[in-house]
């Protein structure tokens, strides 16, 4: 991906080398961004045959004719202009919630990179305006419903187009703003549109792709933290460290199965509690044979024993996801597409959101199963009978306090609402435009339940490892030692939240929130690989 000479932080654009590390560069550290020259020749190209195109009264989508169902109707030459900003009019349907701003940002780098690709027929001065924007911090205001992922996100970047006509609305140092406002107070002229412009702005992907990028990117770090959580509850509860052999990983060698297998020896390396004695829950006999006999662990359940196994499975998946996403950020995704060197337009599909779609759907399956396996660790952690010797609830004073008893509830019902989100959205489509858009992609929304079950299973995961070092609190009054990365996160989460008194009950969600900052920020993450490396 190019940077500039001049600059090295700015970001160039040449719709071809984006990388998803720059996109959530720009999108949540605000690094600059900039067409490179190469790109403005290639739109030079496409745009000089719009300009033909409309000279010469051809026939042609969306330059010389209505859109949709209306593609018959042909515009006349002096209403060619206005039938651009009339798209953005009205098909600025969306309703809802605003996107998050740093969304926003990835959206709108994300269409001018397409753009820049020299394959849309728009004037190199639109995109320059649209990555001021950026740059300068004017985020349109996007409702996050109304798209039905083809014909690209219409209703979403018809939003924001909007503003770049000095109409809609924006964000700008906080304060929402009609868009003629935002962009005067940041300096910035509205642009006049003309032929190909309004359509180009509006028929594309990046919609749900500024989601799908931003997502993925918390999912990977998301699936370290749960080989970090689930690390510290295997301490937690003595468990065994054979199931974690390289041998056996080899012996099946999915690369996302290995990584997790490695993180986790990583993490309980020097640990005097792993493998070692546990203090086993009493059980009825009911032979008289069995008197004096003692009971040993020789393996762990399901949800410590296969963590290699599952969170490596959504590891894989999240690696399909990547490649769907890197492939889709560097593509031409609107319609129609001009190709210069054959003088021609021509009309397809490429504004068809089904490979993100199904990825994104993927995508929340994956995240939602590490919330499934973690939830039960918690629960293990919770129950006297399952933990190896620790305290009900993980308090000293059971009965009078119910300690950590309500935490798993609350990791319970996220995991329960998850499993409604990971319903596939692109199983479905509705017609739209009079049945001339027969088959839709249902992108955005499969996008949209992607990042809810992703911040569903952040808090899963604060939660086990707020427990687990609840637990390994009360190991340590034993004197054990624990492992290299899993005392990283512990230090780091007692500097933030201290090891509850023992025969009192607090307010439990105050320390929820607290592990959740830990998790979103990248600081639990950040701590462990200081101290063994990255995961």
């Amino acid at each position: 991906m190019p940077s500039s000479p001049v600059n090295p932080d700015l970001i160039l654009l040449d719709g071809e080398t984006l990388s998803l590390e720059a996109v959530m560069a720009i999108a949540r550290n605000f690094q600059p961004v900039a067409l490179s020259p190469k790109a403005k020749e290639r739109m030079e190209r496409s745009r000089q045959m719009v300009e033909q195109w409309v000279r010469e009264k051809k026939v042609i989508y969306g330059i010389t004719t209505g859109f949709g169902s209306l593609h018959n109707q042909v515009i006349p030459p002096e209403a060619v202009e206005q039938l651009q900003e009339n798209i953005l009019l009205s098909h600025a349907a969306g309703v809802g919630e605003p996107l998050p701003e740093a969304t926003v940002r990835a959206m709108m780098v994300l269409r001018a990179n397409a753009l820049a690709k020299g394959y849309s027929g728009i004037r190199v001065e639109v995109v320059e305006r649209l990555l001021e924007m950026v740059n300068r911090r004017v985020h349109p205001v996007i409702p996050i419903k109304g798209s039905v992922g083809s014909s690209g996100d219409l209703a979403p970047l018809s939003h924001m187009a909007l503003v770049l006509i000095g109409r809609g609305e924006a964000f700008y140092t906080g304060e929402r703003l009609g868009g003629s406002e935002a962009l005067s107070r940041a300096g910035i002229q509205a642009v006049h549109l003309e032929a190909k412009e309004g359509l180009a702005l509006t028929n594309g992907t990046q919609f749900m792709t500024a989601i799908g990028a931003l997502t993925l990117g918390d999912a990977e770090r998301l699936a370290k933290l749960a080989d970090i959580a689930g690390a510290m509850s295997l301490e937690a509860v003595k468990g065994r460290s054979s199931a974690f052999r390289p041998e056996l990983h080899q012996l099946r060698p999915f690369p996302g199965q290995m990584q997790s297998a490695q993180n986790i020896n990583a993490m309980i390396e020097g640990s005097q509690l792993i493998d070692g004695e546990p203090v086993m829950p009493r059980r009825q006999t009911s032979a008289a044979s069995d008197e004096g006999a003692r009971e040993i662990k020789v393996q762990d359940a399901y949800s410590l024993r296969c963590m290699p196994q599952v969170h490596g499975a959504s590891r894989e998946a999240m690696s399909f996801v990547r490649r769907t996403l890197e492939i889709e950020i560097n593509s031409a995704t609107d319609n129609p597409l001009i190709l210069p060197e054959l003088a021609e337009s021509f009309s397809a599909g490429n504004f068809h959101g089904q490979p993100v779609a199904l990825a994104m759907d993927f995508l929340a399956l994956a995240i939602a199963e590490l919330g499934n396996i973690s939830e039960r660790r918690i629960a293990r952690l919770m129950n006297r009978h399952e933990n190896f010797g620790l305290p009900a609830y993980l308090i000293g004073s059971v009965g009078l306090n119910t300690g950590m008893m309500m935490a798993q509830y609350t990791a319970a019902a996220l995991a329960s609402e998850n499993k409604v989100l990971i319903h596939p959205a692109s199983g479905d489509s509705i017609p739209t435009s009079s049945n001339q858009e027969d088959h839709n992609s249902m992108g955005s929304i499969a996008a949209r339940q992607a990042r809810q079950v992703l911040e569903n299973v952040e808090s899963i995961v604060a939660i086990e490892l707020l427990c687990a070092a609840q637990a390994l609190g009360f190991r340590a009054d034993e004197g054990a030692t624990m492992g290299a990365g899993t005392l990283a996160a512990y230090k780091l989460l007692r500097q933030h939240i201290p090891q509850r008194v023992s025969d009192q009950d607090g307010e439990i969600h105050l320390i929820i929130g607290e592990a959740e900052k830990l998790v979103r920020s990248g600081a639990l993450l950040s701590a462990v690989e200081q101290a063994i490396g990255p995961l």
